[in-house]
């Protein structure tokens, strides 16, 4: 094979490359859904849309899940506004989606028109929960959810953006058959809000290394170093969560760590930066349950600040 033939299969494979990692749309929901309506699923619905969902979507100045611009991305990107997730049929989105695209979209970031979207990913998140949110977004009596007639924004992703979510971001595989842990194990049910939280999405090395279906063999896990932006344009990077005494979490006590992550405060007064948010929903056991399971991850020794 010549020079010129070996660079014309070079750049053929570099192109095929390209065009399939530029692919735009995916296979679409099935219809074969079922949702199971009762009272625990609205209550544990209600706690996965504020502590899961409410991150992105919740907007605190309007009290309702109308959504706000994503601040802490890189400028490259361009600008991400999450979607309305009010009643409103004007902007909710909700009003355009089947309980089965709902359920699909969760678990593997493909929207009705199969279209993928790399912003809300949860393809472990157990059948149940997934049922439970979405009885709660459709049928809870939640002012938070009546219809929020106003856009916060609309997404514009730079060329850049794009080719960085179609090049590194792809839609995950639709797996049913999760079940919720044991309600007994604590180390287990914290490992599970650890991964339907998105802790790891922030508290690991960088976004390239998540790994959604296996959290644990995302690079860095819990051990921090993923690169954000403050409010203010200054740089920050999340921390470390392992047991480490001298950069991890190992000197927090479980009041310590109640403290964090409802109010925002590490151990010595210091106020936690954007964009860690405070959990204020999260109840003291599930608090319990994750500070359970960080101190059974091997300790790494990790400066992030």
């Amino acid at each position: 094979m010549t020079n010129r033939s070996r660079w014309m299969l070079h750049m053929t494979i570099a192109g095929i490359f390209v065009l399939y990692s530029c692919r735009t749309h995916y296979q679409k929901a099935s219809e074969n859904y079922r949702l199971v309506q009762d009272a625990a699923a609205m209550e544990r619905g209600k706690n996965i849309a504020y502590n899961v969902c409410g991150g992105c979507h919740y907007n605190r100045e309007l009290n309702k899940f109308v959504g706000h611009q994503m601040k802490d991305l890189p400028k490259f990107i361009g600008k991400v506004y999450t979607s309305n997730l009010t009643r409103s049929k004007k902007y909710g989105v909700l009003t355009h989606y089947t309980d089965a695209q709902l359920a699909y979209l969760i678990k593997t970031g493909i929207k009705h028109d199969g279209r993928f979207i790399p912003y809300m990913i949860r393809p472990t998140m157990a059948d149940d929960d997934v049922n439970d949110v979405i009885v709660y977004m459709r049928y809870a009596e939640d002012p938070a959810l009546e219809p929020g007639d106003t856009i916060v924004g609309t997404t514009h992703l730079s060329f850049l953006g794009k080719l960085a979510n179609s090049m590194t971001q792809k839609p995950q595989e639709y797996k049913t058959g999760i079940k919720r842990p044991d309600p007994n194990n604590a180390v287990a049910n914290g490992r599970y809000l650890v991964d339907i939280l998105g802790c790891y999405h922030c508290h690991s090395k960088n976004v390239l290394g998540l790994n959604y279906a296996n959290p644990e063999d995302s690079k860095g896990y819990m051990a921090g170093g993923m690169k954000f932006k403050t409010l203010q344009g200054n740089r920050v990077r999340g921390a470390n969560l392992t047991p480490d005494k001298g950069t991890g979490i190992g000197k927090y006590s479980q009041a310590d760590f109640h403290k964090a992550l409802a109010d925002g405060k590490t151990p010595d007064g210091r106020q936690l930066q954007f964009p860690m948010p405070k959990f204020k929903r999260l109840t003291e056991k599930q608090i319990d349950q994750i500070y359970a399971y960080l101190n059974t991850l091997p300790p790494k020794y990790h400066k992030t600040r």
